[in-house]
């Protein structure tokens, strides 16, 4: 292995994963498989979006969320989507597909087919915590839905 090959920080990957099952249970409430949540996300007293919630199956160790966005721009660029499995057991959420690509590896070689980055699976599951964290400080689930 090259000097300067990225290595996984599982540690960080973990404390990440474990977080976002956080984020998702307390925006998920009691959602009952095939049921759909949006929380509108308000900035300024305007609504911009919404952060959709979708619970796709519900397991005793495992369920399956797809979350996505609904904004002012869907007709012109494609919104974000992916597909998150929380693992009750181990009370952590993993995203598993991000806009129609699945099963990322811990690491990649640089540069690459897909040109994935190195750490892509540390920053998708980034991305989503970032994404829930914003949907839980400016979001409200009792605003009317966008047209």
């Amino acid at each position: 292995m090259p000097r300067n090959a990225y290595v996984t920080d599982l540690k960080t990957l973990q404390g990440e994963c474990a977080a976002n099952f956080i984020r998702l249970s307390r925006l998920l409430g009691d959602l009952e498989a095939g049921e759909t949540r949006e929380v509108a996300l308000v900035n300024r007293g305007r609504c911009l979006g919404a952060l959709c919630l979708e619970l796709q199956e519900r397991a005793p160790y495992t369920s399956i969320v797809r979350v996505s966005q609904r904004g002012m721009l869907d007709a012109v660029i494609e919104s974000p989507r992916m597909r998150v499995h929380l693992y009750h057991d181990v009370r952590m959420a993993e995203v598993t597909d991000f806009q129609r690509q699945r099963h990322f590896h811990g690491r990649y070689r640089y540069p690459n087919a897909r040109m994935h980055q190195p750490d892509e699976k540390l920053q998708l599951n980034r991305f989503l915590g970032e994404w829930l964290e914003h949907g839980l400080a400016h979001g409200h689930s009792d605003l009317p839905e966008l047209p």
